[in-house]
C-alpha cells in the first residue's frame, strides 16, 4: 500500500507520467527520488509535524517531493499556482514552512513573495534559477535513495480555495502510523471504484488541489498508472482515454459543459470503451448535463460530496442517482444532519445546513474563530453547504450558505438559476450572485460566459433571462445579465464569485 512496495516488485512500471510531454517516473524511479527528498528534508532540519510547501505546475518533480514528504512525517502544503504575490507568501508563512520548493516556470511568483518570507525558510527551485533559491537538483546529487532511518506517514495540509473569503489551512492531527498504512480513502477507492494494480487513471486537474492529488497518490499507494495532464483540453482529453486505455478519471461538472460542446463528429471519434469509473465532485452538476454524460458515458458515473476538511463524504453511482435525480448521494462516511439556524435537525425534506455527525475532526490552521464556526451546538461539522435528504437518505444540494441571495425576505439559492443558465446551447459557463437593491435589499444578477462572446449583448441578455424564466419562477431568476470571456473560476471547479461581486 506504498511506492516503495511497488518499486520492489514492478520497478519498471510507470508510476505516473505527464500527458503533453511523455515524461516518465517509474516506481524504481520514484523511489529512488523520493528517498533523496527525505534525506534532504533531514539535512534542511525537517522533523515529522514540521511544514514544507510546494509551488510548482503539474510536473515530474511533483510527486518526488510529495512522497519525500510522505516519508519523512512532513505536513506538506500544494499552494494553487493562480494566486498572487500576497496569497502565495501569506501561506507559506501562515503554514510556517521551513523549506519552500518551486519551479522555474513560477519563477516570477517566486521571486516576487522573498523578500516577505521568514529568513528561516530554506528556498529551492528545480529546473532552472530564481535569485536567493538554491537549485533543488544539486542539493539531491549525491544523496541516499535509501529510505531515512527514521520513516513515519507525513499528510498534506491544504488550504480553502477562498471562494468567500482569504484561504485557510486544513489541518488533521499527524497518526504517527507507518508510511504504508492504510488510509480511508484507499479503502473507499478499492472497494467502490475498484482501483487497484490494473488502474489507468487520467488526472486533468492541478495538483495542488486536494482531489487530484489525494487521488493520484492513492493510485501510486495501488499499484496503478496515473496520466497527468498540465492542463485541461477536452478534445486532448478524450485523446488521451483512447490512447492509454483509461479506466478511471476523475473531473468537475465545468469539464462536463465543455465536452458535451465539442462538435458531435469530435465527440464520437474517440474509443472510450475502456472508461470504468469516471469520478465527479467539487461543485454541483446540473439535473441534465449529468443526463447527458450518462447517455454518451454509460452508467460509469460516479459522484461524492465532501471537502479538502475531510470531515464527511457522501457518494453515489449512476444507478442510484438515475434513481434520484440530482442527489450527491448517501453518506459514507459520517452521519447527515440538516440543521436549522439554531442547531435543531429539520424534517425530511426540508432545507437546511448540512452537517456531519460522527465524523473524522479537524481544525483551522491558526484560526480558533473559523475552527469554532464549522461546527453546531451538537458539535457536528459542517463545510458550509445548504441542502435536504429525502425519505431513502439521498443528499441534495441545494447552495453554498455564504452565497444565498435575500431579496425582499424572501430566500434564494443562485445554483438554481446557474443549473438552468448552463443548459442554454450558447452557454458556456455561468455566475449568478446578488447585488444591492434599493427597495429588496438584494436583487438577482447573472455573468454569463458565452460559448461565442460575439453573440453577448443585449439579445443573448434577453434571451437568457426569457430562457430562465420559462423553467424557474421569476423571483429566482436575474433581472440583469452581464458577459465575460472566462469567468473566475478555478481547474478544480470553484467559481470565486465575490471578485464578481466587487466589480
Amino acid at each position: 500500500m506504498h511506492p516503495s512496495h511497488h518499486a520492489r516488485t514492478t520497478p519498471d512500471k510507470v508510476a505516473y507520467l505527464i500527458a503533453e510531454t511523455g515524461e516518465a517516473t517509474t516506481y524504481a524511479e520514484l523511489e529512488a527520488r523520493s528517498n533523496q527528498v527525505a534525506h534532504l528534508l533531514r539535512e534542511l532540519g525537517v522533523q515529522p509535524g514540521d511544514h514544507i510547501a510546494l509551488l510548482m505546475e503539474n510536473q515530474q518533480r511533483f510527486y518526488q517531493v510529495c512522497w519525500g514528504a510522505q516519508r519523512a512525517g512532513a505536513i506538506y502544503t500544494a499552494i494553487s499556482t493562480h494566486l498572487g504575490r500576497d496569497d502565495t507568501a501569506y501561506i507559506v508563512n501562515d503554514c510556517q514552512a521551513k523549506v519552500l520548493i518551486t519551479s522555474a516556470q513560477m519563477a516570477k511568483t517566486a521571486a516576487e513573495i522573498a523578500p516577505h518570507l521568514s529568513p528561516t525558510c530554506h528556498r529551492l527551485v528545480c529546473d532552472g534559477d530564481v535569485p536567493g533559491f538554491e537549485r533543488l537538483e544539486e542539493r539531491l546529487a549525491g544523496l541516499p535513495e535509501t529510505p531515512i532511518a527514521d520513516e513515519t506517514a507525513g499528510q498534506d495540509m491544504l488550504y480553502s480555495s477562498g471562494t468567500t473569503g482569504r484561504p485557510k489551512g486544513v489541518l488533521a492531527q499527524l497518526s504517527g502510523a507507518a508510511i504504508d498504512s492504510v488510509t480511508p480513502l484507499m479503502t473507499i477507492s478499492q472497494k467502490d471504484y475498484g482501483l487497484g494494480p490494473d488502474t489507468v487513471y487520467l488526472s486533468p486537474a492541478p495538483l495542488y488541489h486536494a482531489a487530484p492529488l489525494r487521488w493520484n497518490m492513492t493510485v501510486m499507494r495501488l499499484g496503478g498508472t496515473c496520466v497527468i495532464m498540465q492542463r485541461f483540453d477536452e478534445a486532448r482529453y478524450l485523446a488521451l482515454i483512447e490512447q492509454h486505455r483509461v479506466t478511471h478519471t476523475q473531473l468537475v461538472p465545468t469539464m462536463f459543459v465543455r465536452l458535451l460542446r465539442l462538435p458531435e463528429a469530435e465527440r464520437r471519434r474517440h474509443d472510450l470503451r475502456s472508461l470504468r469509473c469516471a469520478i465527479h465532485a467539487a461543485a454541483p452538476c446540473p439535473v441534465p448535463v449529468k443526463h447527458q454524460m450518462i447517455d454518451w458515458w454509460g452508467p460509469v458515473l460516479w459522484e461524492y460530496y465532501a471537502g479538502t476538511e475531510g470531515c464527511g463524504m457522501t457518494m453515489c453511482d449512476s444507478a442510484q442517482w438515475l434513481a434520484n435525480p440530482g442527489t450527491v448521494g448517501k453518506a459514507v462516511s459520517g452521519e447527515l444532519r440538516i440543521c436549522d439556524d439554531d442547531g435543531d435537525e429539520v424534517p425530511v425534506g426540508q432545507t437546511g445546513q448540512v452537517y456531519f455527525a460522527n465524523a473524522p475532526s479537524f481544525k483551522y490552521h491558526g484560526d480558533q474563530a473559523k475552527t469554532r464556526a464549522a461546527s453546531n451546538k451538537h458539535g457536528w461539522l459542517s463545510l458550509g453547504d445548504i441542502g435536504y435528504v429525502n425519505e431513502a437518505g439521498y443528499l441534495f444540494l441545494t447552495d453554498r450558505k455564504a452565497f444565498m441571495i435575500i431579496s425582499g425576505g424572501v430566500n434564494i439559492y443562485p445554483q438554481e438559476a446557474e443549473n438552468v443558465l448552463i443548459t442554454h446551447p450558447a452557454v458556456i459557463d455561468v455566475a449568478v450572485f446578488g447585488i444591492p437593491n434599493e427597495e429588496f435589499g438584494e436583487e438577482v444578477k447573472a455573468v454569463v460566459q458565452p460559448l461565442d462572446m460575439a453573440n453577448a449583448g443585449p439579445e443573448l441578455a434577453a434571451e437568457l433571462i426569457q430562457w430562465c424564466r420559462e423553467r424557474l419562477s421569476p423571483i429566482k431568476c436575474p433581472r440583469s445579465i452581464d458577459f465575460d470571456p472566462a469567468l473566475p473560476r478555478q481547474p478544480n471547479g470553484k467559481l470565486y464569485k465575490r471578485l464578481l461581486q466587487a466589480l
